[in-house]
């Protein structure tokens, strides 16, 4: 009897322990996700639907205002501009640049990385090497040469950010392809004489995604996180245009006198990254299987 109930304990146990992992399971994937959504949805649907003020164009007379004032929720500027509503644009800039980012990185790179290792060959060599040489740059500070050269906007910000993005897309999109390519069902695609791109289309494209969609999550804070910098530097989205990082550029100007004009921006800088990489690393465990 003693040997049955402990049996039944340790299988209430199990059932509890998975219980409590299916929970935390869900628990990891939903927390990003509703930070996502709010702070997408303050950045590109509030501005359009409530009484957010345009973030540049204050009055200079309504200057330094304190949070909670009258029509200015988090208070105004040294120039008299809403902080509330520099914030929404702000984050509408850094998630553009972001997502431009990302996506021009998985397209590309993601193509260049399944060609490379479906054809083989010559053309195989030839992409990585090109690659290995963009990949053995110092990327940060080559990104600041590129932008200081393009000159300070969103377009150049992306280009510039896209242009090192491209060869760690192609990294994961080789490997993953060259894994797949061994598989027992391409092998047989490729024996029946399908066409290759239909090869990479129907059969590679689809089951690579999931490994690159989880890096751009990833990739999304580190694109972020970058573009503040040059922002910060005066390399990024210029000014008066907001941006997280030239926010917090001008409110350390008088960090002494108004801390939370680099507390906000920085608060939010803090969130949106945690959150994109909480859910890459929740993706990432999930499709592995752990």
């Amino acid at each position: 009897m003693a040997i049955v109930d402990a049996g039944a304990s340790a299988v209430l146990l199990d059932e509890d322990s998975g219980l409590g992992r299916g929970w935390l399971r869900h628990v990891e994937l939903v927390m990003p996700v509703v930070l996502l959504v709010l702070v997408v949805g303050a950045c590109f649907v509030w501005p359009l639907i409530g009484p957010v003020p345009g973030p540049t164009g204050g009055d200079v007379l309504s200057s330094n205002l304190p949070s909670f004032s009258p029509g200015h929720l988090l208070g105004t500027d040294p120039n008299g501009n809403d902080v509330w509503a520099r914030l929404l644009y702000g984050g509408r800039s850094s998630l553009i640049v972001g997502l431009s980012v990302n996506a021009l990185g998985l397209v590309v790179g993601g193509t260049l990385g399944a060609v490379s290792a479906y054809t083989g060959g010559i053309l195989d060599a030839a992409i990585m090497r090109v690659l290995d040489v963009l990949i053995a740059f110092p990327s940060l500070v080559l990104t600041l040469a590129v932008a200081q050269s393009l000159g300070p906007s969103r377009l150049n910000t992306i280009l510039a950010l896209a242009f090192f993005s491209v060869p760690a897309f192609a990294r994961i999109s080789r490997a993953a392809t060259l894994r797949l390519r061994e598989q027992p069902f391409m092998v047989a695609a490729d024996l029946c004489g399908t066409r290759t791109s239909r090869m990479l289309f129907r059969h590679i494209a689809p089951n690579i995604l999931p490994q690159l969609v989880t890096f751009a999550m990833l990739g999304m804070g580190i694109v972020i996180v970058i573009e503040g910098a040059l922002s910060f530097l005066g390399l990024g989205i210029p000014a008066p245009a907001p941006s997280w990082g030239n926010m917090i550029a001008q409110g350390q100007q008088s960090l002494s006198a108004t801390p939370m004009l680099v507390v906000w921006p920085c608060l939010m800088l803090f969130l949106t990254v945690l959150a994109f990489n909480l859910l890459g690393e929740t993706l990432r465990s999930r499709w592995s299987g752990r």
